[in-house]
């Protein structure tokens, strides 16, 4: 049983620009390189199929670059439309806010706050005893 002899691409292709120069017939050079004639002849036909390719991958590359800045242009603008919309529907919505349905009010952070010291909250009572109406034991 033989084993399949591979070889490197740097080695396939100077096998076939040697082939395109046309300077040796196909036999001579697969005897040059210890190859066989059929083995030279596919390299060939793969190289005259994928020559075009290598040229239209950079034009599609260019495209693809250009289509991707748009898209990333487009998506920004969107972004910003939403973001606008989320703020005025916040500042406008009563539900966005927590009022109730007919009371109209700011939805400013500080909205209805008073002007209370540090020290009147500081020992305001609790939010427990503010439910319940009960105050908690001093400690």
């Amino acid at each position: 049983m033989s084993v399949k002899k591979s070889y490197t691409s740097a080695f396939k292709a100077q096998v076939v620009l040697e082939i395109l120069k046309e300077e040796k017939t196909l036999t001579q050079i697969a005897s040059a390189y210890g190859i066989h004639p059929s083995l030279v002849r596919d390299w060939k036909a793969l190289a005259r199929h994928g020559l075009p390719s290598i040229f239209e991958k950079r034009d599609t590359r260019v495209a693809t670059e250009a289509a991707h800045a748009q898209q990333v242009e487009e998506l920004y603008a969107e972004i910003g439309r939403l973001t606008t919309q989320v703020t005025w529907l916040k500042k406008t919505s009563p539900v966005a806010c927590a009022i109730p349905p007919g009371e109209q009010r700011s939805c400013s952070p500080l909205a209805g706050r008073g002007t209370r010291s540090y020290n009147e909250l500081r020992y305001s009572k609790s939010k427990t005893s503010q439910r319940t109406g009960v105050r908690s034991a001093p400690s």
